[in-house]
């Protein structure tokens, strides 16, 4: 686009006419240009015309050059508003930072008889389902019924969206059977309301049902899968996809990679990076972020290293990303190495930042080092620790056994420890067998936290440690009275391009009778080097009432 030279304003002499000016406007590039068109607006008088003023409100809700506060102040001195201006303005709120200021626009809008069309509610229940207000939601489809709006597709595949996403699915069922012609927006929309509640057989149904799927349908589905921690099965709806022939978007991959992380799927991940660069798809630091966040929990630092070299714009998001590979590998030094780079290059750490670089430390043992960030936080980077940033610093402190001072911290906090932080603290008694401590807390925990399974566990490892093996017991006991269950261990390994997953205690796996010959093997290779396994480590699943734990 030619870019617009406009002189300062005492040496424009030329007045601007009506044509010009809507020309300037319509090669306007930036919030300066049309500053220096709106001045010469004001004082020509142009600024009166709906037109000029319209295509000023559509250029400063843009959310890639605009500036929404200087459109509500041209909006605010607008003698009479048309419906245009309205739906310019909440159009804007919808897609910013500040949704509410939308449906206060539609008040206003209420109040002084402005005549709404097909585009108003669109925006306005955006701005809803952004702020999750079913109640207004509920009061915005009943104005759409009584103005004569109610069979028109964009209103209603709005409002099934947002009734979807605002979690009353009821609602949106209804309203989806009662569409005569459902488009691809209705059913994508029935998909992630389902999701989002994470019904994923019912979501998938749905899917499955429609006659035509577009790229939103497929990451939508990927996506929800990713949330309710099916990873496996985003991976295997990924490669369905591809052999439908759909083109994967930047949304699918990210998804598609981060399922790769979690199950340990190299290979698969090492695919995608192949046909990301096959196909030229440029590396953002979204896709850049699960790249290196992928390489990194499947093992590869190096690649990770390299796809972090590649990317070209360096957000505080991808920084974060290395640091935290890093410190997941207990290479604390390096974490701390690229931490300074980080700030070295011009970016500021934000709180998930410091997320990483303490839980590197606390995994490195870098106690002083730990304490030092954490302090620098408020002082030197403004910012203040959250709950998961105290919990770091617990963790730190706790694993190093420095259990007193990461009582006190804890005690000290300005806000409320959740079980998270009392948990960390516990788990630091039953390393270093501080039974006092570790039974205090762990009555703590139970009445903090009394659905969580492991809590029991725990405090039943602690009794187990001081030998009180009736009282590690009746932990158990106050567990099953209580319906709660730990959640079985799963782990899944990638080979041949197959994800094998395997839960504790299942013997599903096709096999199994192999698996445990070889681990027989190893078992036996390790007595023979003179390893003893601690049998108190055992009681962190014990199911019945034995008191001793015997290891053949």
């Amino acid at each position: 686009m030619e870019c617009i030279i406009l002189p300062p304003t005492k040496q424009l002499s030329l007045q601007l006419n009506y044509p010009q000016t809507l020309s300037l406007l319509e090669r306007c590039s930036n919030m300066e240009e049309l500053k220096q068109i709106h001045g010469r607006m004001l004082k020509t008088g142009l600024v009166v015309g709906d037109t000029p003023v319209s295509k000023v409100l559509t250029f400063c809700v843009s959310p890639r050059s605009g500036n929404l506060q200087y459109a509500q102040m041209v909006f605010e001195r607008i003698r009479r508003p048309n419906t245009f201006m309205y739906n310019t303005m909440m159009r804007g709120y919808s897609n910013g930072s500040k949704p509410e200021k939308a449906i206060l626009l539609y008040q206003q809008m209420l109040h002084h008889s402005v005549p709404h069309n097909a585009y108003t509610f669109p925006f306005l229940l955006k701005a809803c389902s952004c702020l999750s207000a079913l109640e207004e939601t509920k009061q915005i489809h009943a104005h759409i019924i009584k103005l004569g709006f109610g069979s028109d597709v964009y209103a209603t595949n709005s409002l099934i969206h947002v009734y979807a996403v605002s979690g009353s699915l009821k609602s949106a069922c209804l309203l989806f059977e009662r569409v005569s012609e459902r488009d691809t927006v209705s059913w994508n929309s029935m998909i992630d309301g389902h999701a989002r509640c994470g019904q994923m057989e019912v979501a998938y149904e749905i899917f499955k049902d429609m006659q035509t799927r577009n790229i939103i349908s497929w990451t939508t589905m990927i996506s929800g899968y990713l949330r309710a921690g099916m990873h496996k099965e985003a991976l295997n709806l990924f490669h369905e996809m591809q052999i439908a022939g759909v083109k994967p978007d930047k949304v699918a991959l990210s998804s598609a990679l981060s399922a790769c992380a979690h199950l340990g799927a190299l290979e698969q991940g090492r695919w995608i990076h192949a046909y990301v660069k096959r196909v030229k798809i440029e590396i953002d630091p979204i896709l850049g972020c699960v790249l290196i966040d992928m390489y990194a929990k499947c093992g590869n630092l190096e690649e990770a290293l390299e796809v972090f070299m590649e990317v070209k714009k360096k957000e505080v998001s991808v920084w974060t990303a290395l640091i935290s590979g890093y410190a997941i590998h207990g290479r604390g030094r390096e974490a701390l190495n690229w931490f300074m780079h980080m700030q070295e290059a011009g970016t500021k750490p934000n709180h998930v930042t410091f997320t990483a670089i303490l839980t590197a430390c606390s995994y490195a043992g870098l106690v002083e080092e730990g304490k030092t960030l954490f302090t620098s936080m408020e002082r030197v980077h403004k910012l203040s620790p959250t709950v998961e940033h105290y919990g770091c610093m617990v963790d730190l402190l706790g694993r190093a056994g420095y259990l007193k001072e990461a009582k006190m911290l804890i005690e000290n906090m300005p806000i409320k420890p959740n079980a998270v932080i009392w948990g960390a603290l516990l788990n630091a008694c039953w390393m270093h067998k501080n039974v006092k401590l570790g039974k205090k807390i762990g009555k703590i925990l139970i009445e903090e936290d009394p659905h969580h399974g492991g809590r029991y566990v725990h405090l039943a490892s602690i009794h187990a440690v001081a030998g009180e093996w009736d009282q590690a017991v009746e932990a158990r006991r106050k567990m099953k009275k209580q319906g709660v269950s730990k959640l079985p261990g799963c782990s899944a390994i990638s080979l041949n391009g197959t994800i094998h997953e395997f839960l504790a205690g299942d013997m599903s796996h096709p096999q199994m009778s192999e698996i445990y010959k070889m681990w027989d093997k190893i078992a036996g290779r390790l007595k023979e080097k003179g390893y003893n396994p601690e049998a108190v480590d055992l009681l962190l699943d014990l199911e019945d009432e034995a008191k001793k734990i015997e290891i053949d």
